[in-house]
């Protein structure tokens, strides 16, 4: 067999499918190698430039150095030390020295690690002011802050696409408000509502979640500059047992990171409990949206609703005539693999001895990652739908007169009561007639007929012109057109305001 060029080598690993099928540009590049180790060189950066405002020895030339080669990173020098090295953090301090040699000396300064003569390099070190300063080994400032600053960008991702989903279904809420539909409470016929009424309450869920990732966002703080267990110790050495100026060192690290705060205690991690809080806002979004989908998907097997159906599109390899509800199935299925990506932070949290042990690492590299792609995925593919929401009111129409005259019953007993009639005989005459219409529709397959055996029958002459009246659907639906309205106005568009810049964008799915 020949071999393969590069090109048909990359299909002969396996690609996670979040990203080679699904996911956007942005989240993908987000958790790209690209973004962390450039993160890093940033984060490097931020450090030698507070250090040296805090009066340490670092010049302008080795920060401009610095800044100039950020995001040239050589990645086949940085595969070759990380092989030669075993470790992944040094390996790429040694590549970003490599290309800023003035300022291979102030890199990773002051960074400790709990691998210090372990299974990994041993320390090097540099003399400045008389002080044997560590550079070494792994870096909880690079792992760590990393680890926010992805999770700060990926709510910054998902909230505009969030925000659109319920946009898109506002407006389909407001132009159905008024269109009666049946209800179903356990599946079963209930209480008329309407269209736009019962998409409101899939918007609800939705801005809850809209909520919750605010405020998950905005209550990220940043690690900080904390050193090895979190007792910054490496630091008041580095600043001869200043702790006013270890002090400002975590401010200006944390600022020039984009944070409002730091947490002031850490081991040498933040706590896994912050992990078990971000998860869970993506797992409850997994839970609306597999909830709004299913209904979608009951709704088209009902052919009142369906999801777009595009012009050459194929529903089935065998039945050429059906109709599948991919996008909803897709939603579904994604959502059920974010929902029970949670498992995997509260398992870890719950096993963090001390002040960290390193079964993290492997298990959130992946949880993390695969638990906002999967979020997005799902967040552009239901825009997708709800962009494209197809309502079918005659099917609506017809399905709601085959239950309508079992529900106008309590109507029709009130009007005759208001005739003069007794309570107890209409109702067993509708009782009866009632069975006579169900065994129709059950045994014969017909349609309901109870109307048709009302004006028939001459007990309930007096209220015949007022039947039409009495099975109009909208007087079943109470006030459900208001409360959309009031719900929308209230409740739905003010919480987009933010946003309003981002709602042009429209939805394209390549697969």
């Amino acid at each position: 067999m020949a071999t393969p060029g590069a090109e048909e080598d990359a299909f002969g690993r396996y690609r996670s499918p979040l990203v080679s099928r699904y996911a956007s540009p942005d989240m993908a590049f987000n958790f790209s190698e690209r973004k962390k180790f450039g993160t890093w060189r940033r984060l490097w950066l931020y450090l030698a430039q507070a250090e040296k405002s805090l009066g340490l020895p670092i010049t302008d030339e080795q920060i401009q150095e610095m800044e100039a080669n950020l995001d040239n990173i050589d990645f086949k020098m940085a595969a070759e030390e990380e092989k030669r090295l075993r470790h992944d953090v040094m390996a790429h301090v040694h590549t970003f020295a490599h290309c800023c040699p003035k300022a291979a000396g102030i890199i990773h300064l002051g960074a400790t690690s709990c691998y210090v003569g372990d299974n990994t390099v041993f320390p090097v070190g540099i003399q400045t002011s008389n002080l044997l300063l560590p550079r070494q080994v792994t870096s909880p400032l690079c792992h760590e802050e990393m680890d926010l600053i992805v999770i700060r960008d990926g709510f910054n991702l998902l909230l505009p696409k969030l925000a659109r989903v319920i946009s898109r279904l506002a407006d389909f809420a407001e132009k159905y408000a008024n269109l009666p539909t049946l209800g179903f409470t356990h599946y079963q016929p209930a209480q008329l509502t309407t269209v736009g009424k019962r998409c409101c309450l899939w918007i609800q869920d939705l801005c809850m979640d809209l909520h919750n990732f605010e405020r998950a966002r905005d209550e990220l703080r940043f690690r900080g500059v904390k050193g090895t267990t979190g007792t910054q110790a490496s630091f008041l050495q580095l600043f001869e047992g200043d702790h006013d100026k270890v002090e400002e060192l975590d401010r200006l690290v944390t600022a020039k990171a984009g944070f409002k705060r730091a947490y002031i205690v850490t081991g040498q991690t933040y706590s896994r409990k912050v992990d078990i809080e971000v998860l869970s806002v993506l797992a409850s979004l997994g839970a609306s949206i597999h909830k709004i989908c299913t209904d979608i998907r009951l709704l088209a097997n009902l052919k009142e609703i369906e999801e777009p159906f595009e012009k050459d599109q194929i529903g089935s390899s065998a039945m050429a005539y059906k109709r599948n509800p991919m996008r909803s199935e897709r939603c579904c299925s994604l959502a059920r693999h974010l929902m029970v990506l949670v498992l995997d932070p509260l398992q870890t949290a719950s096993v963090q001895w001390f002040e960290r042990t390193l079964d993290d690492s492997a298990n959130r590299r992946v949880c993390l990652a695969e638990a906002f792609l999967t979020a997005d995925i799902i967040l552009s593919t239901l825009q997708n739908i709800s962009e494209g929401l197809v309502v079918y009111p005659k099917v609506i129409a017809r399905r709601i007169q085959q239950e309508l005259p079992f529900m106008s019953t309590e109507n029709i007993i009130m009007a005759m009561v208001k005739t003069g009639g007794n309570r107890q005989d209409c109702h067993e005459k509708i009782r009866v007639l009632s069975q006579q219409a169900a065994a129709v529709v059950k045994q014969e397959g017909g349609d309901n007929d109870l109307i048709a055996r009302i004006r028939a029958d001459p007990y309930f002459s007096p209220i015949q012109g007022q039947l039409d009246t009495l099975l109009e659907p909208t007087s079943f639906t109470g006030r459900a057109s208001q409360q959309v309205a009031r719900f929308l106005k209230e409740e739905v568009r003010p919480v987009l305001i933010p946003y309003q810049s981002k709602m042009g964008l429209k939805m394209e799915l390549s697969l």
